[in-house]
């Protein structure tokens, strides 16, 4: 048969502790342990009588850490350094040489201890590697947990003692060894037993399936260490009646069901709960209950292993037992694990709870200080999984209802006298009235004790679902705090028959519970034991004549739990054992027999209950395994007395839609904490009256906001309004900005004035541009005319026409058309005429070096040249705005930035990209020019215009550059405005500058305008 290892936890304090022998040894049979043998080593290990304890897998991954990091203090202290040496240069070889086979090397001892019993067992002496761990200040162990993939075991977990670290130091007692114990050889004595120390299990009863539960019967957990020079032991104090109450009703559920004829027909429900003090013990009792009673010859199974776990009372130790189980498939039910982490079904996959995640009762709790106008509270929290965490969510989704937090104190029940003042203080002080008390019960009580002299008044407590309803918390000194808290609490049920079933108890139901004969003891203050000293116990009291929580039958809320817990798990079984033929009619899969259930198909059948309990409650979960939360919220009125009356005021369920997840009964009379009539008021301001708006406060907590009135254009029509909403496009508000009237609209018009005198400008500029054309015409063949390329001259005054004709599609009612046109046309005229500009800047350049002895160079720049440099650059300029057409061209928008009482319409650039581009090239091209021009200022006059198109660019660049700052900060059609005016000043500019003298000399001095005179005029200049 294939070996299978069963893996097994221990605490490591009970197994490897001050004293005790680790012998590796490298030559166990490898016979007996399978394919293991190929990479991995074995620690035997011994007590100082020699005694051979246990087993342990030690995989080559460890010896490779060994290797590297040696061990170092307080193991090292008598250590041989030159042997040391030799035992890692031996391991070396193990580790290079494995997987191939396990090979012996000599005896190295790294310890010189004369009296080591280890030494006497000649199987090992041969060839092991002793070490002796040492006591030191902390005397701790370090526990690393490593696995080995090539061992072929699924979870080859293994101990490593090395250096003690500042957390394993921490962990002290509790770190966690893991032992390997195999079963698969032929031998028929091989059994499933759990290793270190068991003997947990309180209550059993055989069945033919079982049902585990794991409870803190045992209060407190005692440690007593003898000094480090015997073997540490612990013992329990104290007793949880409630945690008592919890493991009965598991018992009278499980009797319920087995009555049940229509619930798991021809089956019979048994039970194994286990009692445990503190965490490590509660892990070990887990472990006992998932692992079976260990009695099951090999191959019959682990027939005494539960199919599920109920438990346990506390978040923190259900996290541990899940991490534990949930790798083995084993579900896990908790009754009162509330801790929202819990839902991560990536770390405790097969955890469920019948109690609701503390993410909705956080939830809750944001919902009724929502309610009642609660923005500005104080969260007094205890140390603990359970409290820190839910804490922590709280304030988080208080946040976001503008909820928020004065103060977070954090409470501990070993802080100092001083550190309790400085609490109460802070809670005195406080401006916020309400002030949440999140904590578990015996936190509170000890809160409660330290604060009732406090003198703390004044203030509204809401309380954690965790002692809500402890009315055993209330006295006459308390009555000042605890007068009025609300708070929401697991709903009230009633359970027929539950209440005789625990007051019947008696001894004789649990003859082999030695907890129910120290209970009996104790609550009747008696003794099984004669003694002359107590009263003798004769096991017929009645539990009716206390008073304790166990006997307290006022309300089943948590116990509740544990009842629906029990039924979930047997609905599960029910279902999972239904066959209609060969399959389940259910999941569709092949039928399942009782005698074959693995707990892994009870995880997948606990995710399809669906049930109503007798009560009334309907049983579920979700995907992470949570039920579906409600609660009832309770108030606590007190009398002069002190006496409490838990009232239900209110219901929250998560199922109800959102909106009506939460509501208050109706005519039901609610007392107020802080000696309050009405609602008590804990805001840091007060709400923000219609027409303005809620602005936070960097410098202070969310809810302590400014209120600033509406900025113009906006209007809040609710009070506490984050925000102030605009009007639409075609309103302004009224003076009170509660209303908004309509707004008229405006654009550059020819009807208005300014308009109307650009154009006048327009028009003027494209006749005298029509005329200066005239005149060229008329004067064509004259020198001056000729001088420049007439050509470029005609088609300059062309380019100029169009110039100032595009300024009229600037003015108007913007439409979609005179957008896109509007800038288009005037990038793409305007490069025309610079190009123009260039052109017969060239030119100038160009006849003076033709003048030159040997120069041909207007050959390279003759007429040809002259008009494919011009259509170069404007086909340039013609792409860019084809560019920016196509990709976001300009449009028509309605302007309202500027001013309050008018919308200016006006066409938006679309891309400012491809505007700036259009502009930029011009800009570029004009430049060139300038510069071009510059540098042929004093050529002689005769030959060029280059002083005049100088001045021309000088003026044009000028009016470039004054036009970016003012198109930008010009407001609505005052923008229009100027970029019309720089169209207009830039082609007057050019017209008047270039084209002009040569009119004047045309009309006024013809005698200039004659070839004699220009020849004559040559100066000998070079350029």
């Amino acid at each position: 048969m294939t070996p299978v290892t069963f893996v097994f936890f221990t605490l490591f304090t009970w197994i490897v502790s001050p004293g005790t022998w680790l012998c590796l040894d490298q030559c166990t049979e490898p016979s007996q342990y399978g394919s293991l043998k190929k990479s991995s080593v074995w620690v035997r290990m011994f007590n100082e009588e020699g005694i051979n304890r246990e087993f342990a897998l030690f995989p080559s991954a460890i010896l490779k850490y060994i290797l590297s990091n040696g061990f170092d203090d307080p193991l090292q202290t008598d250590v041989d350094k030159q042997n040391q040496q030799g035992w890692k240069s031996r391991i070396q070889a193990l580790v290079e040489n494995s997987p191939s086979e396990v090979k012996c090397f000599p005896h190295v001892q790294i310890s010189t201890d004369p009296h080591n019993k280890c030494l006497d067992d000649q199987r090992t002496r041969p060839s092991s590697i002793l070490l002796r761990a040492k006591p030191n200040d902390c005397s701790c162990f370090t526990a690393l947990v490593l696995v080995d993939k090539r061992s072929g075991v699924d979870s080859n977990y293994i101990f490593y003692v090395g250096r003690p670290s500042e957390w394993s130091c921490m962990l002290r007692h509790t770190a966690f060894g893991i032992t390997f114990v195999l079963s698969g050889t032929d031998s028929e004595n091989d059994t499933c037993r759990v290793i270190g120390q068991t003997g947990f299990l309180e209550f059993s009863k055989d069945g033919d399936l079982l049902i585990g539960g794991v409870f803190s019967i045992s209060g407190t957990r005692k440690l007593e260490d003898n000094g480090y020079q015997a073997v540490p032991y612990s013992y329990c104090t104290r007793r949880n009646d409630r945690e008592l109450k919890f493991a009965r009703t598991l018992i009278f559920t499980v009797e319920e069901i087995n009555r049940d004829s229509k619930l798991l027909p021809g089956v019979t429900l048994g039970y194994r709960l286990y009692n445990g003090c503190g965490s490590e013990n509660l892990i070990r009792a887990a472990i006992e209950a998932v692992n079976g009673n260990g009695e099951e010859p090999k191959g019959q199974g682990c027939k005494s292993r539960v199919q599920a776990l109920l438990g346990h009372s506390s978040s923190g130790v259900s996290k541990d037992i899940n991490k534990i189980i949930g790798s083995l498939s084993i579900p896990q039910i908790s009754h009162l694990s509330t801790c929202a982490c819990l839902s991560d079904k990536k770390l405790y996959p097969t955890f469920f709870r019948t109690v609701p995640s503390d993410r909705f009762q956080i939830i809750a709790l944001v919902q009724i200080m929502k309610h009642f106008g609660w923005r500005w509270v104080g969260i007094v929290y205890s140390v603990g999984v359970y409290a820190e965490q839910g804490t922590a969510e709280f304030t988080e989704e208080a946040k976001k209802e503008g909820i928020c937090v004065e103060y977070r104190i954090s409470f501990s029940k070993f802080s100092t006298t001083e550190t309790y003042n400085t609490v109460a203080e802070t809670i005195r002080n406080s401006s916020s009235k309400v002030v949440l008390l999140f904590m578990s019960l015996s936190y509170t009580k000890t809160f409660l004790n330290k604060m009732e002299e406090k003198n703390i008044t004044g203030k509204q407590i809401v309380g954690s679902e965790s002692w809500i309803t402890q009315v055993d918390l209330a006295s006459a000194k308390r009555k000042n705090i605890l007068q009025g808290t609300l708070g929401f609490a697991i709903p009230d049920a009633s359970i027929q028959g539950l209440a005789e079933f625990l007051l019947n108890l008696k001894p004789s139901h649990e003859p082999e519970s030695g907890m129910i004969k120290a209970f009996w003891e104790d609550v009747f203050h008696c003794s099984f034991s004669p003694s002359n000293t107590s009263i003798t116990c004769n096991g017929t009291e009645d539990l009716r004549t206390i008073s304790s929580d166990y006997t307290d039958m006022k309300e089943f809320r948590a116990v509740n739990n544990v009842y629906k817990a029990v039924y979930s798990v047997a609905h599960a079984l029910h279902t999972l054992l239904q066959c209609k033929g060969r399959s389940n009619p259910i999941t569709g899969k092949h039928c399942t027999n009782k005698t074959s259930i693995q707990p892994k198909e009870v995880v997948e059948h606990l995710k399809l209950v669906n049930f109503t309990t007798q009560d009334g409650d309907k049983v579920m979960f979700d995907e992470n395994g949570d039920t579906v939360a409600q609660y009832d919220l309770v108030n606590w009125q007190m009398g002069d007395d002190a006496s409490v009356e838990i009232v239900n005021i209110g219901r929250y369920d998560s199922s109800f839609p959102e909106g009506k997840k939460f509501k208050l009964k109706e005519n039901t009379k609610i007392v107020w904490g802080g000696n309050h009539f009405e609602v008590p008021r804990s805001v840091c301001r007060e709400p923000c009256p219609p027409g303005t708006r809620k602005a936070i406060n960097k410098r202070k907590p969310v809810c302590c906001f400014d209120c600033f009135e509406c900025p113009e254009g906006t209007i809040s029509n609710q009070t506490n309004s984050p925000d102030c909403f605009m009007c639409p496009p075609e309103f302004w508000p009224n003076e009170k900005k509660d209303e908004c009237v309509q707004k008229p609209t405006e654009f550059l018009s020819y009807k208005e004035i300014m308009g109307a005198l650009l154009t006048v400008f327009c028009c003027l500029g494209v006749f005298l541009s029509l005329l200066t054309s005239i005149i060229f015409l008329v004067h064509k063949e004259t020198p001056i005319v000729k001088a420049n390329n007439s050509e470029l001259s005609f088609l300059l005054l062309f380019s100029l026409k169009l110039c100032f004709l595009c300024s009229l599609t600037f003015i108007g009612r913007p439409s979609e058309w005179s957008c896109m046109l509007r800038h288009t046309a005037f990038g793409i005229t305007f490069v025309l005429c610079i190009s123009c500009v260039l052109g017969k800047t060239i030119v100038v350049l160009m006849a003076f070096r033709a003048t030159l002895p040997g120069s041909n160079v207007m050959k390279w720049f003759g007429p040809l040249q002259q008009r494919l440099s011009v259509l170069a650059f404007t086909l340039i300029q013609v792409v860019i705005c084809i560019l920016w057409l196509i990709i976001n061209p300009p449009f028509p928008n309605r302007n309202m930035k500027y001013y309050k009482e008018k919308i200016i319409l006006e066409c938006a650039l679309g891309s400012a990209i491809g505007f700036w581009a259009v502009l930029g090239y011009i800009g570029l091209l004009a430049i060139m020019c300038f510069i071009l021009a510059f540098l042929a200022r004093k050529l002689p006059d005769s030959f060029n215009e280059a002083k005049f198109i100088t001045f021309s660019m000088l003026i044009f660049c000028a009016v470039w550059i004054t036009f970016i700052p003012a198109y930008v900060s010009s407001p609505g059609k005052l923008t229009v405005a100027v970029e019309i005016f720089a169209i207009l000043a830039s082609s007057f500019g050019l017209l008047i500058c270039i084209f002009v003298p040569k009119c004047y000399i045309i009309i006024f001095k013809p005698e200039r305008n004659s070839k004699k005179y220009m020849m004559g005029k040559i100066p000998p200049k070079t350029l």
